[in-house]
């Protein structure tokens, strides 16, 4: 009895103990996606196809948890093959000199509703500046395979002037900010 107490014991620990996870790009349950006024008449909408990622997470600790996220840049997609070039070219993205976005977080936040913000180092166009996402836990549980999975969603509005990228120029004021979602879903490793 005295055992079978203890395993119970043990196992209670265990799930509650800070895991890391593996953000689930294999299984496509994760989005890096981007909305830009156009011209202040529409939005562009597109989403970057490439990025990979790891969190981790203690519900009981939320405080201590971590998140890294790399971002391939020449995989952004806006659904227009012509356009995908453009951004990917020296007036936007500049993606031979910088392949990648990355953000590091040090700081996170996390409220009983779920609701909280991460801070942390977001570097972009080879600018890195402190930013602040807010964020949502959306849920975690076991998943039919066996594992264990955790999810976030969260939203940040960029000043890409702030990261030597002047659309406003090119564009207009309209095309200043840049609203990116994120949606992270992580496999506990």
């Amino acid at each position: 009895m005295k055992l079978k107490l203890f395993l119970i014991s043990l196992l209670f620990t265990a799930s509650s103990m800070a895991a890391d996870y593996k953000v689930d790009i294999k299984g496509m349950h994760a989005a890096i996606q981007f909305k830009i006024s156009h011209l202040g008449t529409s939005w562009l909408l597109g989403r970057f196809d490439d990025f990979s990622g790891e969190f981790n997470f203690d519900a009981d600790k939320p405080s201590e948890s971590k998140v890294k996220i790399t971002v391939e840049t020449k995989s952004v997609n806006s659904n227009h093959a012509e356009r995908d070039k453009h951004l990917r070219g020296k007036d936007f993205l500049n993606v031979d000199e910088f392949p990648q976005a990355t953000f590091v977080s040090d700081s996170f936040t996390l409220n009983a509703d779920n609701s909280g913000v991460v801070t942390g180092k977001f570097k972009l166009h080879g600018v890195e500046k402190t930013v602040t996402i807010n964020i949502k836990k959306v849920g975690e549980g076991k998943d039919p395979w066996g594992g264990y999975r955790a999810g976030f969603e969260g939203n940040i509005t960029l000043t890409l002037a702030d990261f030597g990228i002047n659309t406003a120029k090119k564009l207009g004021a309209a095309s200043a900010t840049l609203d990116l979602m994120i949606y992270l879903e992580g496999v506990r490793k």
